[in-house]
């Protein structure tokens, strides 16, 4: 009894796709994902409500409770010292869910059948970090409609105030990368969630964003006027009710790059060693 010869393996060399074929089909894998995130956040309860029922509960508590106790020198008093910091606090606060998203994501295997999928490897980062820009300029935007409700209003001018929302975004974006990299590397959704509350809470409070850093105990000033919150809403708030801008505009542009040079790499690595 003969046994019939199996036909030979032939290797097959294929090409690899142009250059613009493979950025074309990238952008369609982000866009995708990006997509799939914004559905899994409308249809995401909590989502919504601490992304955007929190932020106003801010501005009401702060404007109506604290703002009569709370002496400022500022043209419109203490709305328009608030907004600004609120708006800071708001767009920080919306990478809760980057870290949340991802841990929960790692947890229930889905960035594992995203790796075996053919895809572009950037694309599950990209669309996540695409979908948090989105939902971080809904977030400023509604804050800003609900300021002037309730009395903010810009003084400086058109272009300063639409400078002011792209900074505001730009440092929400910016803490997102941090909360992507803090999801990948602890992986444990409850973990990520109370971890976030330990470092997020004490930078926007320990800031300029409720109260003048001038009324802060001495020891604590140096602290607060020099760290990245405090930074940046002042560059927010010049911009919004006028200023001086130059100082706080390029401190915050370091701050803001040195947060992405140093954070996107980390994410990127912990994203590839998760599993």
């Amino acid at each position: 009894m003969t046994t019939a010869a199996l036909p030979a393996l032939v290797a097959l060399d294929i090409p690899n796709p142009p250059l613009a074929q493979r950025f074309r089909v990238g952008v369609a894998d982000v866009a995708t994902l990006t997509l799939r995130e914004l559905y899994i956040w409308f249809r995401n309860p909590a989502f919504i409500f601490f992304t955007l029922i929190q932020p106003v509960m801010f501005v009401l508590l702060f404007r109506y409770v604290f703002g009569g106790a709370i002496p400022v020198n500022i043209h419109g008093g203490y709305v328009n010292f608030l907004m600004p910091g609120i708006i800071a606090q708001s767009a920080a606060f919306a990478s809760f869910g980057t870290a949340i998203s991802l841990a929960r994501q790692l947890q229930k295997g889905v960035i594992d059948r995203f790796r075996a999928m053919p895809m572009a490897r950037s694309a599950v980062l990209l669309g996540r970090l695409v979908a948090d820009t989105l939902r971080v300029i809904l977030t400023v935007i509604l804050i800003i409609a609900v300021g002037y409700g309730v009395g903010f209003r810009f003084s400086n001018g058109v272009g300063p105030a639409l400078l002011m929302i792209v900074l505001s975004v730009a440092f929400g974006v910016a803490i997102c990368t941090i909360s992507g990299f803090v999801g990948l590397a602890i992986k444990d959704e409850e973990s990520v969630g109370s971890f976030g509350l330990v470092w997020l809470f004490p930078l926007t409070f320990v800031s300029s964003a409720f109260v003048p850093v001038a009324s802060m105990p001495g020891w604590l000033q140096a602290f607060a006027k020099n760290q990245p919150v405090t930074v940046v809403i002042d560059e927010l708030r010049s911009l919004a009710l006028g200023g001086p801008l130059v100082l706080h505009a390029w401190q915050s542009a370091l701050w803001l790059a040195g947060i992405i040079a140093v954070f996107v790499p980390l994410a990127v690595r912990a994203y590839r060693q998760a599993g």
